[in-house]
């Protein structure tokens, strides 16, 4: 059902941005043609850009009435800016798409159907990319890091570097916060007792900006998250529900 004037919306787009002037405003119309029809909105987190990416997107409001603009004060990351979205959302299904553009918004509602399909368990329908629009040294490094986190996290997930998803927000929101979050979100949702599910979706080229990563930075926090998240799920204790009695 489309979304009419005071209708609080059924999903929300979260994208984080940062100097993304080039690619935001193209994705932002991407978002809407593939979400026309729904009861949607579209947030889009500016990190303290330095270039015009926010005044970019605000001058959009206008032609895409379900946009909304936030904006970090201070340059927080994408896990920070994942966060500030959803803590706005109205929705109670959330998507989250990169910035660059690299993900397709047309796979969105997919991971939307495929969430809402599920039992009530299913918290998350993840992407995962297939022939990925990158470097071979960013994919052999990809595929090391996927490998070692899904073995000793036991997430079953092959791809979870993946920034397009579909999620409970209530989900989310009871999942303990940390930087760089967004790339342990199935093993955060299993440890919560939910469920998580997987479908591939489209990767396209970088057409403007540049990479906010290099291989050596992410290698160096992953190792440091990786141990984290190990010892939130030694620690967890679940009861496998809660009945009021």
């Amino acid at each position: 059902m489309a979304q009419t004037s005071g209708t609080s919306p059924d999903i929300s787009i979260v994208v984080p941005v940062f100097d993304e002037e080039g690619a935001a405003p193209a994705l932002a119309r991407e978002i809407a043609a593939a979400f026309a029809g729904r009861a949607f909105e579209m947030i889009f987190v500016d990190d303290a850009s330095r270039d015009g990416t926010r005044a970019a997107l605000k001058a959009l409001s206008a032609e895409i009435p379900q946009l909304r603009v936030l904006a970090h004060r201070r340059n927080s990351g994408q896990s920070r800016s994942i966060r500030s979205g959803i803590l706005a959302a109205r929705g109670a299904v959330v998507v989250t798409l990169d910035g660059d553009g690299q993900n397709d918004p047309a796979d969105g509602p997919a991971l939307v159907d495929a969430l809402l399909a599920g039992p009530p368990q299913l918290a998350l329908v993840g992407g995962e990319r297939v022939k990925r629009q990158d470097s071979q040294a960013k994919k052999l490094a990809s595929k090391v890091g996927n490998g070692v986190r899904k073995r000793l996290l036991k997430d079953s997930a092959n791809d979870t570097g993946c920034g397009l998803k579909a999620f409970r927000r209530e989900a989310f929101l009871r999942l303990p916060y940390f930087d760089h979050i967004h790339r342990y979100l199935p093993a955060l949702m299993l440890r919560e007792g939910y469920e998580v599910a997987f479908r591939p979706v489209n990767h396209r080229h970088r057409q403007t900006g540049r990479s906010k990563y290099t291989n050596l930075g992410r290698l160096w926090a992953s190792a440091s998250d990786l141990f984290g998240v190990m010892w939130l799920q030694s620690r967890a204790r679940n009861p496998d529900g809660v009945d009021e009695v």
